[in-house]
């Protein structure tokens, strides 16, 4: 240890440090300043930015003894007096702010930029904020508040786009996250920044081989190294088989997971994990821990797993269990088209890249027998099920709570280290918080499945679709987790976009020794959309048919009944979204447009897309809300509803304060608690605002109620002679004649006739809800010598029935392009074929799209309402993703002439086809 000295948000400290401590270490660990996030310790994020003598600089590469002498600020320092920092209150006006993990580096990073360059251009920004990743918002208005916050530090007056809401008009307008103000300030606590006295911390050993049987494991020498506390293998965990994707209790999907096996089925498989008095000494135990593997044959793609001489992962073969469904008929359908197309479409390993690591902290109650699991988790009631089932808990002896969550996007789905931390935990007494490096996240999380697709399309010579073949190979990877939920729920889609009255959709989900699938934003549809859309441009173009042409004659209209099921879809706009969009993209001057000459191409192309709101295949999708006014006249919320940045729970307090006549700032919201807040089945499957959002609806009006009868009482009048409005009751045709909701809530508790709190609970349950459509349009421009792609503008026209929030909805269909745009072009988690590993492991090696690779978009909503949704709303968030691959990748086929079958398009890819063409 060596004694260093260093002066942080103007305080000197003198501090004991090793010399190969990290800045970041030490401000996290040792000072307690966890505003500086950590999200991969590798330098390629920019989470742990700080100021060191102005310039921003990763805290995760600097050691903590070179930063002496300098002035080091970190987001903790910024705002000043109580006052935000004119980028932090930007950051909040503009909507840049989703799930906060990546805020308080960006704000570092652009506050070098204004100290410097107080005129920054577009350019400029996005060169600054180059090296710092964001998966949320698509960087687009974090770009903004950059803008915005210059304007104002150059004493410019300007205003924020956003309405104040306490005009009593509360939906509809633009809100900022109700947690915001935390997030940009560096409070929000995330699940590693938490301390618990006595806590350990816990790290996992993972499989170096696709598939063996463990031979051996000895792990004396980890357990004689002093401050560990345990070493847990198969040998100490319970043999309970589990499903880490399950939804409810008694749900049936294979039960093939166990928290540590005798076997390991892939690159990346649990082996063993140990709890210590601190991270360096656990990951010094890992490395003692000695294994001996028997290894086996591995298989590594679909088509080969289910082969007769194709090693079993699992016993009983490498076929979970084939889904289909089929309308019409389909063999006479395609026997009797003018035309039959075909097609082999192979899709890609992709993964989430939530900024947050994931990290799970237990605390096991030795004298009570309670367990309770903080955890960066989007499914909490599923998790204490699953957690219930293998320790033989009952379910009032396991509390699960979600903190705030870095990031989702469906990898958070499923309980990956809630059965590790709480296993320690139990066996040592102690709380035990487990994190994971970034290259574990990459590889032992989730992905989404990669795919094989075979697409059989029947047409007339007029254009009409008459039938259609999906054949489709599911990728699992080594354990069933959501193999059956993602195809599923991919199958349903199918039949609610085109008019396609012959119809079958076959799907394969397939065991193999790959990292293992499961949720990821859209549950399938981008798979289908990104097929069957690059599928149906090709077949456009060969009838000679403009592909929007191709799509207004076939795609679905309002009311039009879904075959399968023979049910409305409801007022589906996807019509609507692409005139809009093709007015708005320019879609016809751009065509006509030479696709250029040399070596640089141009070229346009359009999608659509579908997503589902709320889940199908369960029988019933339910939550329930509780809502309590407060003698002032405010009120709280207890919701299971887990936000994860995308801002459910901001949209909830706006849809009580509309019905309510009150402000959302009057709205406290406790959320996700198992033990304190109601049932919910989880954020996934878009269902939030479908859901949440009616449940919320049915609480306000059944509170609203009880706060007239009550107002009619004391005022002398009838309850529909009454309104609420900005936290008071008034009489309609006398407005001085009027109470605020305060002298309500007590008036009813001291009511002579039998005191009583206002208060409701309320439940919303949907058998299966509408769906939500987009068209996207991109034009790129194709560098036939290098391969590369950039995309110059980008139209996305969503129907959303009514955007509740549109600055959140604006955000989250920003961001789904920016997660669309790497399906598409350059994200893939590349597999060495002989050994099973992911040879990218890594934020460098793999390319996610940055802030100055963005294009110019423009994102138009279509609001024609939904019933019943709440205001006629419906859900955006994975919708977002759905149509952006295959638009950008049928703009890169328009460009250059040519077909592709295989996604990402990389300049590689590019180059292989331009030479064998």
């Amino acid at each position: 240890m060596e004694r260093i000295k260093l002066k942080i948000n103007g305080r000197l400290y003198t501090l004991e440090v090793k010399p190969n401590w990290t800045l970041l270490k030490v401000l996290r660990e040792v000072l307690g300043l966890t505003g500086t996030k950590c999200g991969c310790a590798t330098g390629d994020c920019g989470a742990c930015k700080v100021l060191v003598d102005g310039e921003a600089v990763k805290s995760c590469t600097l050691l903590a003894r070179k930063a002496q002498g300098k002035e080091i600020i970190t987001i903790e320092g910024l705002s000043q007096n109580g006052e935000l920092h004119p980028l932090q209150r930007a950051f909040i006006e503009t909507g840049a702010v989703q799930c906060g993990f990546c805020t308080p580096g960006m704000i570092i990073a652009a506050k070098a930029l204004l100290d410097k360059n107080p005129h920054p251009t577009r350019e400029e920004i996005c060169e600054a904020l180059q090296d710092n990743l964001c998966r949320c918002t698509g960087y687009v208005k974090i770009i903004e508040a950059v803008e915005l916050a210059a304007a104002w530090l150059r004493g410019e007056k300007v205003k924020v786009a956003r309405e104040e809401t306490r005009t009593g008009q509360v939906v509809g307008r633009g809100r900022p996250l109700r947690d915001a103000v935390d997030k940009v300030t560096g409070r929000t606590c995330y699940v590693a920044d938490m301390r618990l006295p006595g806590m350990l911390y816990g790290r996992v050993l993972f499989s170096p081989v696709a598939h063996a049987r463990i031979k051996r494991i000895d792990t004396s020498k980890a357990e004689a190294l002093p401050g560990v506390k345990a070493v847990v293998t198969y040998k100490d965990a319970p043999r309970i088989p589990y499903n880490s994707a399950l939804r409810f209790k008694g749900h049936d999907i294979p039960r093939d997971e166990y928290i540590f096996d005798e076997k390991v089925r892939y690159v990346g498989d649990r082996v063993a994990a140990v709890a210590a008095d601190d991270p360096e000494t656990a990951e010094k135990a890992l490395r003692l821990i000695e294994v001996e593997y028997e290894e086996l044959p591995a298989v590594f793609d679909p088509e080969e797993a289910l082969k007769p001489e194709a090693p079993p992962v699992h016993e009983g073969g490498n076929l979970i269990r084939k889904l289909e469904a089929t309308v019409g008929n389909v063999e006479q359908a395609l026997a009797e088209a003018d035309y039959v197309f075909t097609d082999r479409i192979k899709l890609p390993m992709v993964t989430h890249v939530a900024l947050e690591p994931h990290a799970s902290l237990a605390h096991f109650d030795t004298l009570t027998g309670k367990l309770t699991v903080w955890t960066a988790n989007q499914n909490i009631f599923a998790t204490r099920v699953i957690l219930s089932e293998i320790f033989h808990l009952p379910l009032h002896k396991v509390r699960v709570i979600k903190p705030p969550v870095g990031g989702g996007f469906g990898g958070k789905l499923e309980a990956i280290l809630e059965p590790v931390a709480a296993l320690l935990s139990m066996k040592t007494g102690r709380p035990v918080l487990v994190e994971m490096k970034r290259k574990d996240v990459l590889v032992s999380t989730r992905t989404r499945h990669s795919a094989i697709f075979y697409l059989k399309t029947g047409m007339k010579k007029d254009g009409t679709i008459v039938g259609q073949d999906i054949v489709a190979y599911f990728n699992t990877g080594a354990y069933a987790t959501s193999a059956l939920n993602v195809p599923g729920a991919m199958i349903d889609k199918a039949f609610r976009l085109y008019r396609i009255p012959h119809l079958r959709v076959t799907v394969y989900p397939v065991y193999t020794n790959c990292p293992v699938a499961g949720a990821m934003r859209g549950y399938g549809s981008p798979q289908l959309m990104a097929a069957r859309e690059i599928h149906l441009d090709k077949v456009a173009k060969k009838l000679g048919l403009d592909p929007v042409e191709f799509r207004r004659k076939n795609l679905v209209r309002p009311n039009d009944v879904n075959p399968r099921f023979g049910t409305s879809l409801g007022n589906c706009r996807v019509l609507d979204c692409l005139e809009k969009g093709v007015n708005e993209f320019e879609w016809e001057e751009k065509r006509r447009k030479p696709k250029g000459e040399g070596r640089f191409r141009r070229g346009i192309g359009v999608a659509a897309g579908n997503h589902g709101n709320g889940t199908f295949g369960v029988h019933v999708d339910m939550t329930s809300i509780a809502l309590k006014m407060n003698e002032d006249g405010t009120l709280t919320m207890f919701t299971g509803t887990q936000d994860l940045g995308q801002g459910s729970t901001t949209a909830l307090c706006m849809i009580v304060a509309q019905v309510l006549g009150i402000s959302p700032e009057d709205i406290e919201v406790i959320e996700a608690d198992t033990d304190l807040t109601p049932w919910d089945l989880g954020t996934y499957a878009s269902r939030g605002i479908w859901v949440g959002g009616n449940a919320a609806l049915k609480a306000a009006q059944s509170l609203r109620q009880q706060l007239l009868k009550v107002a009619a009482s004391r005022l002398g009048a009838k309850e529909e002679e009454i309104e609420l409005k900005e936290g008071f009751a008034y009489c309609r045709d006398n407005p001085e004649k009027k109470l605020p909701l305060k002298e309500i809530v007590i008036a009813a508790q001291l009511s002579k006739e039998g005191s009583r709190e206002i208060k409701a609970y309320e439940s919303f349950a949907s058998l299966a809800g509408p769906n939500s459509y987009g068209v996207h349009f991109a034009e790129v421009e194709v560098d036939t010598e290098t391969g590369e792609v950039k995309v110059l503008n980008y139209v996305a026209v969503h129907d959303v029935g009514r955007a509740i929030n549109p600055l959140l909805v604006e955000g989250q269909i920003e961001g789904g392009i920016q997660m669309g745009l790497g399906y598409g072009l350059t994200e893939e988690l590349v597999l060495d074929k002989k050994t099973g590993k992911v040879v990218n492991a890594s934020l460098k090696g793999y390319k996610l799209f940055r802030a100055k690779d963005m294009p110019k978009i423009k994102v138009l909503l279509v609001e024609e309402g939904e019933d019943p949704g709440p205001f006629g709303a419906k859900s955006i968030g994975e919708a977002a993703t759905v149509p952006v691959a295959p638009a950008v990748v049928n703009a890169v086929a328009d460009a250059l002439g040519l077909d592709f079958d295989e996604l990402p398009v990389t300049p590689g890819r590019i180059l292989a086809k331009i030479r064998s063409n």
